[in-house]
């Protein structure tokens, strides 16, 4: 028999009588489902439970739980009604054993005491012979005659002797109470009682006959997350055979929810639970002339309410709500997430760092081409470009990337929707050269008769040499400047080789050219510009954040 969801609220139910039964019962966690900012657990308890109103008590959940989260289900042989769940962490007890402990700290005191006495008399004696030995001149006898030799040097080891046997018996005594204090330490942290380690979790049931019920309980936590992170692993290919990539996607998992995860069925979802259900609310964004200060009057003090208040940039507003932000799977597709069950079962244990697992592959035919922004490097970067294809969105993470069977490096993945086209770099291409020198470069005055403005023309050239034995598709980019100015003219020179494409990636200004590069084949690109501004200013460029 199916028991519904239960109530969370803190009302009892109207049949149930006032002193219920406590049923200890014990739960085991089930299940989990990882989130990027926090998890939900499902905890199983099978138990019999007697007929009437009873009252289960789990102690075994953990601190970090999210009370306003519990939900609870299950069934039962018999029909099995929830009510009421609340939580409360155990009392602090103190220890079983308390006065075997108060017993052993106090022989210990004593030790100690008895320890401390025989410094004292070891201290003693150390001064008795210290004093001796300045009394008694050792080269004199007892009417101030000289002693031989030999009874001077037996006086001065038998002074030495008793000084070194009493420093040892102090040393010796120090080190026994020093480990006394360490074990009196522990005791005492024994003695004293615990705070709880677990969470009380109690749940009213009524039965009308005694049964067997399994119950479900489920809680969400914070101190859990899960990463995206990928394998990329290219094959060139080569003359009788197309590139092929294999994407592996997988998920890091870390948690410190103050539980182990033992032997759980897994599942990482894209849900963000950390932001809330609504989007946040605007005020209204009003523009206005600052307020005139009123003129004070003499020997008056001036008021910060009297000031003209600026108004908050938008910037500064975005800024803010921007903030606000925070073994192979089977994946369920949903219209607004995507859920990766892990198979079998994993576990996982509270801060024991990140555990990495599959989640997906796929196997891909990509367009390779060679990329290369030679205003800022040289270096030819092979590059390979797909669809995404998969209904699961590939989501932003770290790319471990290989290139024919070799670690060349990691890389970013960026987000990407079904059918978005995603790119990933490979290393760079020695057998690529790039070439980018400047051909040209004149700042001078304009003006028929009179100079009115200001140029700086400049002219490159960029040459690029296919030295692989096939054909490949060469991308180069390079910057146009952009004005934002009406007054600082910009326009390209007839003399640039044109591009293939402008303002790439919605990047004002960035153009690239595209061709496909025969095998030994060396090319130049042609690129010229000129600004123009008026003569009694100065102009900079700044590259855009």
């Amino acid at each position: 028999m199916l028991v519904t969801t239960s109530l969370v609220a803190a009302t009892a139910f109207a049949t149930m009588e006032a002193r219920a039964a406590d049923i200890d019962a014990t739960s085991a966690v089930d299940a989990v489902t990882v989130y990027p900012d926090g998890a939900s657990i499902t905890r199983v308890m099978t138990l019999d439970m007697p007929a009437g109103d009873n009252t289960l008590v789990a102690k075994d959940f953990p601190l970090t739980l999210d009370p306003s989260s519990l939900r609870v289900e299950g069934e039962a042989g018999a029909k099995l009604t929830i009510g009421a769940i609340d939580t409360r962490p155990p009392r602090a007890a103190p220890p079983v054993n308390l006065p075997e402990l108060d017993k052993r700290i106090e022989a210990l005191k004593d030790e100690r005491a008895n320890l401390a006495g025989a410094i004292n008399a070891a201290a003693a004696r150390r001064k008795f012979a210290e004093r001796f030995a300045e009394a008694s001149p050792a080269g004199l006898g007892e009417k101030g005659e000289a002693r031989p030799i030999s009874e001077w040097r037996a006086a001065f080891a038998a002074v030495a002797e008793e000084v070194a046997s009493a420093d040892a018996a102090i040393r010796d005594a120090e080190r026994k109470q020093r480990g006394i204090d360490r074990e009196i330490a522990r005791l005492e942290s024994d003695r004293a009682a615990k705070p709880p380690s677990k969470l009380e979790v109690r749940i009213d049931v009524a039965t009308a006959a005694a049964t067997r019920a399994t119950l479900r309980v489920t809680y969400a936590v914070r101190n859990a997350r899960w990463a995206p992170v990928y394998d990329a692993r290219l094959d060139t290919g080569a003359k009788d055979r197309k590139p092929a990539l294999e994407l592996v996607r997988r998920a890091e998992i870390t948690q410190a929810t103050g539980e182990d995860w033992s032997n759980v069925a897994l599942a990482v979802s894209t849900v963000r639970t950390a932001r809330g259900g609504s989007a946040p609310e605007l005020g209204s964004l009003i523009v206005q002339y600052p307020q005139v200060p009123r003129p004070l009057a003499a020997g008056s003090v001036s008021s910060d309410m009297a000031r003209p208040r600026a108004m908050p940039a938008p910037q500064a507003a975005e800024a803010r709500a921007k903030a606000a932000e925070e073994q192979q799977a089977t994946a369920e597709v949903g219209g607004f997430q995507v859920t990766f069950r892990i198979p079998g079962r994993v576990s996982l244990g509270a801060n024991e760092g990140a555990k990495s697992l599959r989640v997906s592959t796929a196997s891909i035919t990509p367009a390779l081409a060679v990329r290369s922004a030679p205003v800022r490097d040289p270096t030819a970067f092979l590059e390979a470009s797909f669809k995404q294809g998969e209904d699961a969105p590939l989501l932003p993470g770290r790319v471990a990337i290989y290139r024919d069977g070799v670690f060349v490096g990691r890389g970013q993945m960026a987000a990407a929707s079904k059918d978005e086209t995603v790119r990933l770099g490979f290393g760079a291409d020695d057998k690529v050269k790039i070439e980018r020198s400047v051909v040209r470069r004149n700042e001078g005055s304009a003006g028929l008769i009179v100079t009115t403005s200001k140029t700086d023309e400049r002219s490159f050239k960029t040459s690029v040499r296919n030295g692989h034995d096939f054909p490949i598709r060469i991308a180069i980019e390079d910057q146009l400047p952009v004005s934002e100015n009406e007054e600082i003219q910009v326009e390209m020179l007839p003399s640039t080789t044109p591009p293939t494409a402008t303002n790439v990636r919605d990047k004002r200004g960035v153009l690239e050219w595209v061709y496909e590069a025969k095998p030994g084949e060396a090319k130049d690109i042609a690129f010229a510009w000129r600004v123009r501004w008026p003569k009694d200013k100065g102009v900079v460029m700044i590259p855009s954040g």
